[in-house]
Protein backbone atom coordinates (compact mmCIF):
# COMPACT_ATOMS: atom_id res chain seq x y z
CA UNK A 1 0.00 0.00 0.00
CA UNK A 2 1.25 3.39 -1.07
CA UNK A 3 1.51 6.41 1.37
CA UNK A 4 -0.96 9.17 0.92
CA UNK A 5 0.09 12.06 -0.70
CA UNK A 6 -2.03 14.33 1.74
CA UNK A 7 -2.67 13.52 5.38
CA UNK A 8 -6.24 12.74 6.39
CA UNK A 9 -8.09 12.72 9.39
CA UNK A 10 -11.53 12.44 11.22
CA UNK A 11 -13.66 14.15 13.46
CA UNK A 12 -15.92 11.92 15.08
CA UNK A 13 -18.28 13.68 18.26
CA UNK A 14 -19.97 11.37 20.47
CA UNK A 15 -23.24 12.08 19.19
CA UNK A 16 -25.02 13.41 15.86
CA UNK A 17 -25.16 16.52 14.87
CA UNK A 18 -28.26 18.40 14.31
CA UNK A 19 -28.18 20.94 10.98
CA UNK A 20 -27.75 24.08 13.11
CA UNK A 21 -24.82 22.78 14.86
CA UNK A 22 -23.16 20.81 11.81
CA UNK A 23 -23.71 24.39 9.82
CA UNK A 24 -21.73 25.94 12.69
CA UNK A 25 -18.79 23.50 13.00
CA UNK A 26 -18.47 23.23 8.80
CA UNK A 27 -18.76 26.95 8.65
CA UNK A 28 -15.45 27.30 10.68
CA UNK A 29 -13.97 24.15 9.66
CA UNK A 30 -14.29 25.73 5.81
CA UNK A 31 -12.58 28.86 7.44
CA UNK A 32 -8.79 26.56 8.32
CA UNK A 33 -6.72 27.50 5.51
CA UNK A 34 -4.79 24.22 4.04
CA UNK A 35 -7.93 22.11 3.67
CA UNK A 36 -8.28 20.41 0.67
CA UNK A 37 -11.33 18.30 0.86
CA UNK A 38 -14.44 17.69 3.07
CA UNK A 39 -16.42 14.58 3.62
CA UNK A 40 -19.32 14.29 5.71
CA UNK A 41 -20.83 11.14 6.64
CA UNK A 42 -23.69 9.52 8.73
CA UNK A 43 -26.99 7.80 8.42
CA UNK A 44 -29.13 8.45 5.40
CA UNK A 45 -32.14 11.67 5.61
CA UNK A 46 -34.20 9.37 2.56
CA UNK A 47 -36.99 12.47 0.64
CA UNK A 48 -39.71 9.62 0.54
CA UNK A 49 -39.91 6.57 3.00
CA UNK A 50 -37.86 3.50 1.42
CA UNK A 51 -40.00 1.15 3.06
CA UNK A 52 -43.20 -0.14 5.31
CA UNK A 53 -46.73 1.23 5.02
CA UNK A 54 -45.62 4.21 4.48
CA UNK A 55 -43.64 3.69 1.19
CA UNK A 56 -42.90 6.28 -1.17
CA UNK A 57 -44.71 8.86 1.10
CA UNK A 58 -42.87 12.23 1.80
CA UNK A 59 -40.38 11.88 4.95
CA UNK A 60 -41.02 14.93 7.09
CA UNK A 61 -37.34 14.30 8.86
CA UNK A 62 -36.73 17.78 10.81
CA UNK A 63 -33.08 17.58 9.98
CA UNK A 64 -33.44 17.39 6.12
CA UNK A 65 -32.59 21.04 5.30
CA UNK A 66 -30.78 23.29 3.54
CA UNK A 67 -27.87 24.86 5.38
CA UNK A 68 -25.56 27.67 4.69
CA UNK A 69 -21.62 26.79 4.47
CA UNK A 70 -19.57 29.69 3.09
CA UNK A 71 -20.80 31.25 -0.09
CA UNK A 72 -23.36 28.52 -0.66
CA UNK A 73 -26.26 26.79 0.31
CA UNK A 74 -26.59 22.71 0.89
CA UNK A 75 -29.24 20.54 0.93
CA UNK A 76 -28.34 17.91 4.34
CA UNK A 77 -28.84 14.36 2.78
CA UNK A 78 -27.45 13.00 5.64
CA UNK A 79 -27.25 13.30 9.83
CA UNK A 80 -23.79 13.97 10.36
CA UNK A 81 -21.96 11.95 12.25
CA UNK A 82 -18.19 12.16 10.67
CA UNK A 83 -16.61 14.92 9.19
CA UNK A 84 -13.02 13.68 7.36
CA UNK A 85 -10.73 15.99 5.93
CA UNK A 86 -8.13 15.87 3.76
CA UNK A 87 -5.82 18.25 4.59
CA UNK A 88 -2.39 19.96 2.76
CA UNK A 89 0.21 18.97 5.48
CA UNK A 90 0.09 17.67 9.19
CA UNK A 91 0.36 21.55 10.62
CA UNK A 92 -3.19 22.04 9.49
CA UNK A 93 -4.15 18.80 11.10
CA UNK A 94 -3.75 20.60 15.00
CA UNK A 95 -5.22 23.98 13.33
CA UNK A 96 -8.27 21.79 13.46
CA UNK A 97 -7.74 20.07 16.65
CA UNK A 98 -7.16 23.56 18.16
CA UNK A 99 -11.03 24.42 16.48
CA UNK A 100 -12.61 21.38 17.40
CA UNK A 101 -11.06 21.72 20.94
CA UNK A 102 -13.26 25.30 21.64
CA UNK A 103 -16.36 23.76 19.63
CA UNK A 104 -16.98 20.75 21.41
CA UNK A 105 -17.38 22.44 24.89
CA UNK A 106 -20.99 20.10 25.62
CA UNK A 107 -19.79 17.23 24.41
CA UNK A 108 -16.42 14.87 23.52
CA UNK A 109 -15.39 14.25 20.19
CA UNK A 110 -12.44 12.63 18.48
CA UNK A 111 -9.79 12.84 16.19
CA UNK A 112 -8.41 10.53 14.20
CA UNK A 113 -5.90 10.30 11.99
CA UNK A 114 -5.17 7.89 9.04
CA UNK A 115 -6.25 7.28 5.59
CA UNK A 116 -10.10 7.54 4.98
CA UNK A 117 -10.79 8.73 1.44
CA UNK A 118 -9.32 6.57 -2.09
CA UNK A 119 -6.55 8.72 -2.96
CA UNK A 120 -6.56 6.53 -6.76
CA UNK A 121 -9.67 6.75 -8.62
CA UNK A 122 -11.64 2.87 -8.70
CA UNK A 123 -13.75 1.31 -11.55
CA UNK A 124 -16.81 3.15 -9.52
CA UNK A 125 -14.74 6.74 -10.20
CA UNK A 126 -14.03 6.14 -13.81
CA UNK A 127 -17.63 4.42 -14.34
CA UNK A 128 -19.62 7.52 -12.62
CA UNK A 129 -17.02 10.26 -14.39
CA UNK A 130 -14.96 8.77 -17.01
CA UNK A 131 -11.51 9.18 -17.94
CA UNK A 132 -10.88 12.67 -17.61
CA UNK A 133 -12.44 13.20 -13.96
CA UNK A 134 -11.68 16.00 -11.42
CA UNK A 135 -9.05 14.47 -9.04
CA UNK A 136 -10.82 16.61 -5.97
CA UNK A 137 -13.97 14.48 -6.61
CA UNK A 138 -12.32 10.94 -6.06
CA UNK A 139 -13.24 8.54 -3.70
CA UNK A 140 -16.58 10.77 -3.29
CA UNK A 141 -18.72 8.98 -5.37
CA UNK A 142 -21.96 6.58 -4.78
CA UNK A 143 -22.90 4.74 -7.44
CA UNK A 144 -26.24 4.45 -6.80
CA UNK A 145 -26.96 8.66 -5.90
CA UNK A 146 -28.01 10.98 -8.97
CA UNK A 147 -26.79 14.11 -7.62
CA UNK A 148 -23.25 14.77 -7.99
CA UNK A 149 -21.09 15.25 -4.69
CA UNK A 150 -21.40 18.81 -3.45
CA UNK A 151 -18.10 20.65 -3.73
CA UNK A 152 -17.33 23.42 -1.42
CA UNK A 153 -14.62 26.20 -2.19
CA UNK A 154 -12.80 26.48 0.82
CA UNK A 155 -9.26 29.02 1.54
CA UNK A 156 -6.69 28.61 -0.63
Amino acid sequence: MTEAKYPQCRVVPLRMLNPDTAESFLNQIVKVPGIRRIMINGPNLPVTIPYGPARGKPNPHPNRRAIHIGDKDVELRVQVGLVTLEVEDKAVIEAVRALCESFFTKFPYQLQEGQFMKTSPSLVDYAKYGPDMDESIIGLVDPRRKEGPVILQGLK
